[in-house]
């Protein structure tokens, strides 16, 4: 799914149901173009690898490293700082001329090293990272899917689990970038809480109890004063952690607890992740 969502969001013409054969079936996708094919084979190898890249530091090695594994074979300069000034399509922000992306990308390796030993929060760091690096924009292109994956780096370095950006969720993240020019972000991090509740949700619907198993918001009507159209705007708000399939949302009996005791308690949140986890997690 996060290759799929990522590249999806990029353009690449494969849907899902081709991604599920190319990579799962392990069969070929016909009247699809070579390069969508193989960067869909390359980014999956890649987010695998990831588990193991989390023991060591992230630098700037590590962004040039993960563009040329995703892009060799497809793009000219995979591996390689932009040697052109470039403009983001439907944004405002203009990122740093050319010659100035290397000690802009060497600034951004010292400030979240720095920032990571002094411990700050596992999602306003997250945020922070990944707004920086997609305002260097220190390729010519691939720079969404490097960014995505550093971000996950990011997280499985402090045991959480990955993130998916999926095409619904395109204008949102967009939205949320540009804003973080004019205001921080905070509207970012916020986003990724939520994509983190629906991570949890997913993780948990395969590997967790039966109180885990995910179920329509109908199956939950009877468990409370929500009725199941009230618990879907919430889910669509990002208030309650949910995952939406085939147009439906759907959710766990643990989540629709959870979301259930934070109401009585007053707090609000981006998917139920209120915290952090603690030095014992």
């Amino acid at each position: 799914m996060n290759t799929w969502g990522t590249n999806a969001i990029e353009g690449n013409t494969l849907t899902w149901a081709d991604v599920q054969k190319l990579l799962l079936e392990e069969k070929s996708v016909s009247n699809r173009p070579v390069p969508d094919v193989l960067e869909t084979i390359q980014h999956e190898a890649v987010f695998r690898d990831l588990l193991r890249r989390r023991a060591a530091p992230i630098r700037v090695t590590t962004a040039l490293e993960l563009h040329e594994a995703v892009f060799k074979g497809i793009k000219p300069d995979a591996g390689q700082w932009r040697r052109v000034n470039v403009r983001i399509a439907g944004m405002r922000h203009v990122p740093p001329r050319m010659e100035k992306v290397i000690p802009r990308m060497s600034a951004w390796e010292e400030a979240y090293a720095k920032r990571d030993v002094a411990g700050d929060p596992v999602f306003p760091l997250g945020a922070w990272m990944h707004f920086e690096f997609e305002s260097v924009h220190p390729f010519s292109d691939g720079n969404g899917r490097v960014g995505r994956l550093l971000l996950n780096l990011h997280f499985l370095k402090h045991n959480w689990p990955p993130v998916h950006i999926l095409p619904p969720d395109r204008n949102r993240y967009l939205r949320s970038l540009e804003r973080a020019h004019d205001a921080g972000p905070a509207d970012l991090e916020s986003f990724l809480r939520e994509l983190m509740g629906r991570s949890l949700l997913d993780l948990l619907d395969q590997l967790g109890t039966r109180e885990d198993e995910l179920k329509p918001l109908k199956a939950f009507e009877g468990r409370g004063a929500y009725s199941a159209k009230y618990l879907a705007l919430r889910a669509n708000q990002g208030e309650l952690p949910a995952i939406k399939e085939a147009g439906d949302w759907r959710t766990s009996a643990r989540a629709h607890r959870i979301y259930r005791e934070a109401v009585g308690r007053g707090v609000r949140g981006s998917a139920g992740i209120h915290g952090e986890p603690s030095a014992e997690s």
